[in-house]
């Protein structure tokens, strides 16, 4: 049996001092050489990041095609489409949608308490509002940095009673391409446009209804 003495104990202090001393040495240098440490960092919310993605593309006008589509979308199908990022605010983008000399159309999305919202301004050639235009939905969950969705609100479903059902769709795949897609759920209705965001295009005239 060994005796716990006065200067065993002494012994054992010093000890104990010096075990701490390094252990905290330790903890810092492991800090200081680029280790995360879990209590400290955070990660970017993915609607923020998908925010920040489509803030990037600011200014810049892409083409793109129809990839998918019916019937009623030939005029897509056989026209030449461009997509403009025209006016960027903090919670606002208005992104005009041309489909050859047309337009009429500008994709708006907005920020709101509980998530992004995307709308359909539809103007005709003189400014003023079609009659159906504003239609559109929110998104219902965090999605990804790279893909939002959104539901058809009650707007919509009274404006265009067939499209209660419709989810739009917009991807952001970072320097590569651009997604503006649709589906009707409980139908076959697809739509789906590509932007290749490695080719920047000539900016087009301003959409109807916008100042130059």
């Amino acid at each position: 049996m060994t005796l716990f003495t006065r200067s065993n104990s002494a012994r054992f202090r010093t000890h104990l001092t010096i075990a701490v001393s390094v252990a905290a040495l330790l903890a810092g240098c492991a800090g200081e050489s680029g280790e995360p440490d879990m209590a400290a960092t955070s990660s970017v919310e993915p609607q923020d990041a998908f925010w920040n993605a489509a803030q990037e593309l600011c200014g810049r006008t892409f083409a793109g095609r129809l990839t998918h589509g019916g019937p009623s979308d030939s005029v897509l199908a056989n026209s030449e489409l461009r997509m403009h990022v025209r006016e960027c605010s903090p919670d606002e983008l208005r992104i005009p949608f041309h489909v050859g000399d047309d337009r009429s159309r500008t994709w708006v999305l907005t920020r709101t308490a509980d998530g992004l919202r995307l709308k359909h301004d539809h103007r005709h050639e003189d400014g003023s509002e079609d009659s159906i235009t504003q239609y559109g939905g929110d998104t219902r969950s965090p999605g990804t940095a790279q893909r939002q969705e959104f539901y058809a609100d009650s707007l919509t479903a009274a404006l265009i009673p067939a499209a209660q059902t419709n989810v739009w769709t917009i991807e952001i795949l970072a320097d590569t391409m651009f997604t503006y897609a649709l589906r009707r759920e409980g139908t076959d209705r697809r739509v789906r446009a590509e932007f290749d965001l490695r080719r920047e295009v000539d900016a087009p005239p301003p959409p109807w209804g916008a100042s130059p």
